[in-house]
């Protein structure tokens, strides 16, 4: 077995990504020497300890992060401040903290003014996920084949960001680069607007009568279910990423917006060349996306 890469790691937040951390850690035995899982949560610590997810449960996070090496905020990225306010001045020096945030432009923000001198941060974003929250929802295959994108900081010690890179590495996670600016514009393409759009078309459904809503539910077809899948994930989180992402997503939503509405004027026309194209050009993303195993 390989050297751990952290002598003590702490996990802040518990939920689908920060318990599927810890099981990972747990089953290779090669990321922390001693894991520390901390979370607030009401009944949250209880269950950490039944289920072994760390050696060490607490849920004050300054008593947690004490003689960590490495920290990692897996919270909705809207608790960041409040979280770095208890915990920098109780950061070790030389430790490596990163995060699991959607958006990394509030990262910057809201981690960097009140980071610690000799503190390290190197920011990373996991792009996996299920619809499901909690300390039960995580499992150690979640990162398998998935990108994991790094945005790091050019004064973080090469060292640091090799440690958090590595760390993704054996949860199974292929690694990207890129600036916050460029990561907080993909993100909102991909990620934030088909879950902006999920909820919007959930609402509608439920805005119906209540007649023609009975009937939407009943006959549901795939692709309404795949949105109601989508329009089940966590409240706090996505809050949190659509307030903190808000020029990347509305610039999306934007563009999105625009396209919508000339595919609109090419129903009510009956411009069948122009829908057809549209039809294509999806079809061709979800094979490419099969290609490269995204699916």
């Amino acid at each position: 077995m390989a050297e751990p890469i952290f002598e003590r790691l702490c996990l802040i937040g518990l939920g689908l990504i920060g318990s599927s951390i810890a099981r990972v850690a747990r089953e290779r035995g090669d990321i922390a020497r001693t894991l520390v899982a901390c979370d607030h949560g009401v009944g949250v610590a209880a269950r950490l300890r039944e289920l072994d997810l760390a050696d060490i449960v607490e849920v004050d996070a300054a008593t947690a992060v004490r003689g960590c090496d490495g920290v990692i905020l897996c919270t909705p990225v809207g608790s960041f401040a409040g979280i770095m306010e208890q915990i920098a001045p109780h950061l070790a020096p030389g430790a490596v903290l990163s995060d699991t945030g959607s958006t990394k432009g509030s990262v910057l923000r809201d981690v960097l003014p009140l980071l610690p001198e000799g503190v390290h941060l190197v920011p990373a974003h996991p792009m996996a996920g299920t619809e499901h929250s909690g300390p039960d929802a995580g499992f150690p295959t979640l990162f398998q084949g998935r990108y994991v994108i790094l945005t790091p900081l050019p004064e973080a010690p090469p060292a640091a960001q090799e440690k958090i890179a590595e760390l993704w590495r054996r949860a199974g996670a292929m690694l990207e680069s890129m600036d916050p600016v460029t990561h907080d514009k993909v993100v909102a393409i991909v990620s934030h607007l088909p879950h902006l759009l999920a909820f919007t078309i959930c609402s509608t459904a439920d805005d119906l009568a209540q007649e023609t809503r009975e009937q939407v539910l009943k006959f549901a077809a795939s692709g309404f279910r795949d949105f109601t899948r989508i329009a089940s994930s966590d409240v706090d989180m996505w809050r949190d990423i659509f307030i903190n992402n808000r020029e990347a997503l509305l610039e999306m939503l934007a563009r999105f917006s625009e396209d919508a509405h000339a595919l609109g004027r090419a129903v009510r026309w009956n411009e069948t060349q122009f829908i057809e194209d549209r039809i294509r050009r999806g079809r061709k993303i979800r094979r490419s996306l099969i290609e490269i195993k995204q699916a």
